[in-house]
């Protein structure tokens, strides 16, 4: 089974911009694979520093256009690995969260990294199936 990368904008054009050797979402079979991406301003594309609370906003819209550009919705995902600079996030990620899944959300695991390579503090991937 052949990997479809997808390209989806603004997203494609902000990972291009940062020569970054991703694609934000690829698909196979019935597959769909959702990069971890930062927050990238939507207008802008640019990685400033902003409440954990936008940032969650932010990458959960990037995640739901991820989907969208495969044909599937946040009702199609399985699995979400999340990926915070801080346990002290928690409680307000979770609360981000919990408005985008209400009911019967995904398995998730949340993992504490070090640090990033930009002004952010938080990144999401996923996996769905349709």
């Amino acid at each position: 089974m052949k990997r479809e990368a997808l390209r989806v904008e603004p997203i494609s054009t902000f990972l291009d911009r940062a020569k970054a050797p991703t694609s934000p979402v690829t698909r196979a079979g019935n597959m769909i694979f959702v990069a971890g991406l930062p927050p990238f301003d939507p207008e802008t594309g640019a990685i400033g520093a902003m409440a954990i609370e936008r940032q969650s906003e932010i990458i959960m819209e990037q995640m739901k256009l991820c989907l969208a550009a495969a044909g599937a919705s946040l009702d199609n995902v399985m699995k979400c690995n999340v990926y915070c600079t801080s346990t002290r996030h928690f409680a307000a990620f979770n609360a981000v969260y919990a408005r985008y899944f209400p009911d019967d959300p995904p398995a998730r695991i949340f993992v504490c990294t070090p640090e990033w390579f930009g002004p952010f503090d938080v990144e999401i991937d996923c996996i769905a199936m349709m």
